[in-house]
Formats: structure tokens, C-alpha cells, sequence
């Protein structure tokens, strides 16, 4: 007869493999259902404007010609501009109606709303410190301003009395999360991007049942991307029938909506207000590399403790609040804090779509333009507009050694076609440019002069950079960012360096892709 905790891992099982989707039910149930009404929704938009033209025979030039005029004189990215003129003047029939649609912004208008609500209801617990600027200031008076920065014009103050744990693997990570989640006493708190059916979900869930029992409340938040082939669109009222809390950020729904284009890329998790994770590493089974996609899978993490959690903790209530008109138990949460004795500072920040500020971009610039000796970084993606390239390639004009790792193994033949289209450029600026040969690096990294480093969900791309809601932590003087310097020649040395002659020698049928995606890739 099976004992008690052997029956429970069983029905566990149960759960993960019930919502296992073959492209049958991709096709047929609920998600394939709300993909068909999408897809008609937008056939008529498209054949709305095609009676439009038949109607007026010079309605496709002259509303071509309106977008062109508005971008022009509107405030925002050049590139963005360039992009949707190109597009509007090259496909009216199916840009403008998109362009509209896009631009009336009715898709998150309600959401930047609420989040405003939010930050006025919780910003008690994120108050200004300059007392730390002022110290930090003392050390390095550009550090300072950054965090000046960062604290005034977008709400995340800098933390003392904290410390950061840095994982090179996910497989580190994985085996650090479980051992945090057993000592849940209070809550846990899990905000991914990706959650998918298997070995690495399958024994965080197993825990996170037990934890139940034990009382703990735990809630968790996953992109509303994940119901098309992750888990089943019915799959947070299966968790809930185990007690735990689940939302899905923008789920799939029979309406088109610019709402789906702001996906939630964070990566963060919650324990107790005692320890907090963020990085690259998403909860499925190619991130510890059980399963192989694109070669090893390499990816980082880090694992922040002391009263620099409170910053990922708020980062996720005010996230997991935006689709509730309740104001919820905050000080329960954030009422206290754990102070470790550690050197150093750390900033937790994230990016949201629906501010002015473009805090990721301008965190990664100002480093860039602040280092004295190196920058280096890693990326998945490498699709960046005119300023940060600008900033790159100047930062290496001017002496300091920029090394910059991409995958070798691509997860997106596109995106690696459209990669390429920037190498020539930073390669004859003096940036040493690598791709990773032993398989996909998905790691978002930045590090620089033996002082700072960024672990974070903030890849270099215009999705991330302006789209997304992503994460990081921000570390100055820590002991953790020689950890991140290390690891990172160790990637090096695994790493293969391109050169011009590497550019030239590329088939042109890669080289015609990049460069016929590029001036569209602000609107992919």
C-alpha cells in the first residue's frame, strides 16, 4: 500500500499531465477557439480600410502620408518613427489600420491607471534614502546619480544592509530555490514569464503543496503567453484547487487589443520578504538543461537577501494588484524587513511599457558611458536602437574594452539574422564581439569595472527595452559582482570571436533577411 506522501507526488503528477497540449488541442480547444476570432477580427479591420480605398482613391497615400507628418512631430524613438513609415507607405492596406490601433493604446490605457493607484498606495514603503546616495556619493559620485536617478524619476530607492548570491546555471539556481522554498514560513511569492509543464515545475509545485498544508500562502503570476503551449488556459483554477493564489498577466482573449503586445517578462520569486530571486532563468526544463532545444542552455540568477528584498516584493504586489480594484494587506508584506551585514549596495528596479522613463535602456547606457576600464555583457538578443548603439560603440571608441556575448545556436532564425546586422558596426568601433559555440546564452548581464554589475530579465531588444514589463538588480560594491566578472571569462574562453572577415563571409541569404527585417524590428 502506497503511503501518504507517495499518493500526494502521484497526484501531482496527475495535475502536471492533465494539461498537456498536443497541437490537437492547440487547434481545437479554447486557446485555438480565441486564435480563430482574433485572426477574423483582424481580417476585417484589414478589409474595412481596402473598402476605404475603393471609396477614396487617394485614401492610402494620404493617410500614409498623416503617419509620416504625426511620427515626425510626435516625441519618441527615431527608429520606431522610421519604422512605421516605411511600413505604413509600403503595405497601407495592412499597416494603417494597425497603426491606428496601436496608437489609440486602448489595450493598457486602464492598466497604466491602476498601476498609478498602486504606487500611490504603496509608496510609504519604498521612501527615498539619501542618506545612503549621500554615502554611496563618497565612493562614486556617478553610482550616485544613477541611484539619484532611479529613486526620483522612477520610484526604486537604493538598499543597504544586503547581500546578492550569484548563479552561473540554472541548475544552481534550481537547487538554491528549492532549499529557500523549504524554509517558507509566510508567504512565497512567484512572478515568471514562462511556466511550463515538467521536471524543474513539477518539484517546485510539489513543495509548494506541501507548503500549503503548512499554512503558507503562496501566489503565483505567469505570462498570459503560457496558455497557448505551456499549461492549459483553465491551469490557475487547478492550482487554486491546491490552495494556491494564481493569475495570468493579459490572458488570451476573443479581442484585439494592443494590451497583448506588453507582455510580463519578469522573472521573480518571493520568499518570506527574506529572500528574493531574479535573472533570466524561467521555470521550465531547458533552463536547468533537462531538456536540450538549442545546444547548452546557458543562463544566470541571482539570489538577493537583506532589506533589498523589499523591492522585488513590491515590484510583485503592485504587478499582481493591476487587475484588482482591492487594495491589498501591503503591510503584511512589507512591514518588516531582514537586514544582513554585507558590503556594498543593491538596487532592485524594474521597467514598465506605460512609463515616460525608459529605465532599463538608461541603466545599461549609463554604465556604458560611466566605465572607466571594461563593460562586459551578455544577451540572447541583440536588436537595439541608434542611442544604445551609439553608446556601445563609443564607450569602445573611447578605450574601454567592451566584450559582448551572443548565442552561436539561436532559439529564432530571424532574430539571429537581424543580430548580425550590428556586428560589422561594433566590431569596426573596437567592441569585442563573441558568440557562445557551446549553445544559446539567455543570460541578461552587464558588469563593469570590478565595482557594478546588472542580473536581471532586460534583454538588449526593442521588446524588452520598451514593451515589456521586465526586472533586475542593480549591484554596487558587492561581493557578488566578482562572482559575475568570473563567470563571465569563463563564458568567454567558451565563446568564439567574430570578426569582419567572419561578417563578410556570411550567406547572403542571411544578410539579405537581416537587413530587409531591421527597419522593422522597433514594431516585432
Amino acid at each position: 500500500m502506497k503511503d501518504r506522501g507517495s499518493r500526494h507526488e502521484e497526484d501531482v503528477v496527475l495535475l502536471l499531465n492533465k494539461g498537456k497540449q498536443g497541437i490537437t488541442h492547440l487547434i481545437f480547444g479554447r486557446t485555438g477557439i480565441i486564435i480563430l476570432l482574433l485572426a477574423i477580427q483582424i481580417v476585417l479591420l484589414v478589409l474595412a480600410f481596402v473598402k476605404l480605398q475603393e471609396l477614396y482613391f487617394s485614401s492610402a497615400v494620404l493617410l500614409s502620408l498623416v503617419v509620416a507628418l504625426v511620427e515626425i512631430s510626435r516625441k519618441g524613438n527615431p527608429t520606431v518613427k522610421l519604422s512605421w513609415v516605411l511600413l505604413t507607405m509600403a503595405v497601407p492596406v495592412f499597416a494603417i489600420p494597425f497603426y491606428i490601433l496601436v496608437n489609440a493604446d486602448l489595450g493598457h490605457r486602464l492598466a497604466h491607471f491602476r498601476l498609478r493607484e498602486i504606487d500611490r498606495e504603496t509608496v510609504k514603503y519604498a521612501p527615498p534614502r539619501p542618506d545612503l546616495r549621500e554615502e554611496l556619493a563618497q565612493q562614486d559620485p556617478g553610482a550616485a546619480q544613477l541611484a539619484a536617478y532611479l529613486e526620483k524619476r522612477a520610484g526604486y530607492p537604493l538598499y543597504k544592509n544586503s547581500d546578492a548570491k550569484y548563479f552561473p546555471l540554472g541548475e544552481d539556481m534550481f537547487e538554491e530555490v528549492l532549499q529557500q522554498l523549504e524554509k517558507a514560513r509566510n508567504f512565497i511569492f512567484m512572478e515568471y514569464f514562462i511556466i511550463e509543464e515538467g521536471y524543474m515545475w513539477g518539484r517546485i509545485l510539489s513543495v509548494l503543496e506541501r507548503k500549503i498544508k503548512e499554512g503558507v500562502e503562496v501566489r503565483v503570476l505567469y505570462d498570459g503567453t503560457c496558455a497557448v503551449t505551456k499549461v492549459p488556459y483553465q491551469y490557475p483554477q487547478e492550482l487554486q484547487k491546491l490552495g494556491i493564489q494564481c493569475k495570468m498577466y493579459a490572458p488570451l482573449r476573443p479581442m484585439v487589443s494592443t494590451h497583448y503586445n506588453n507582455r510580463d517578462h519578469r522573472k521573480i520569486l518571493v520568499v518570506d520578504g527574506r529572500v528574493a530571486f531574479t535573472g533570466g532563468i524561467n521555470l521550465a526544463d531547458e533552463y536547468i538543461n533537462r531538456r536540450v532545444l538549442h545546444g547548452h542552455w546557458k543562463d544566470t540568477a541571482v539570489m538577493v537577501s537583506g532589506e533589498a528584498v523589499r523591492g522585488f516584493t513590491l515590484m510583485f504586489l503592485r504587478m499582481w494588484n493591476v487587475d484588482s480594484r482591492r487594495v491589498d494587506n501591503y503591510e503584511r508584506y512589507l512591514g518588516a524587513s531582514f537586514p544582513v551585514e554585507a558590503p556594498g549596495y543593491i538596487l532592485p528596479y524594474g521597467d514598465r511599457p506605460f512609463d515616460e522613463e525608459l529605465v532599463g535602456e538608461t541603466v545599461y547606457m549609463d554604465i556604458l558611458n560611466r566605465a572607466r576600464r571594461y563593460v562586459h555583457i551578455t544577451t540572447p538578443y541583440l536588436i537595439v536602437d541608434n542611442e544604445l548603439l551609439t553608446a556601445l560603440t563609443y564607450a569602445a571608441k573611447r578605450g574601454v574594452e567592451v566584450v559582448l556575448i551572443v548565442p552561436a545556436i539561436p532559439d529564432k532564425k530571424y532574430v539571429y539574422a537581424l543580430n548580425q546586422t550590428y556586428y560589422r558596426d561594433l566590431i569596426e568601433a573596437g567592441v569585442e564581439l563573441r558568440e557562445y559555440t557551446p549553445g544559446f546564452i539567455h543570460a541578461k548581464m552587464f558588469v563593469s569595472d570590478d565595482t557594478t554589475a546588472v542580473v536581471g530579465s532586460i534583454n538588449l531588444d526593442y521588446r524588452s527595452l520598451y514593451l515589456h514589463f521586465e526586472c533586475a538588480a542593480l549591484l554596487y560594491g558587492c561581493a557578488a559582482v566578482a562572482d559575475v566578472e568570473r563567470d563571465f571569462q569563463e563564458t568567454r574562453e567558451k565563446s568564439r570571436q567574430i570578426t569582419l572577415e567572419d561578417c563578410r563571409r556570411r550567406k547572403l541569404i542571411w544578410r539579405l533577411l537581416g537587413w530587409i527585417l531591421r527597419p522593422l524590428a522597433p514594431l516585432m
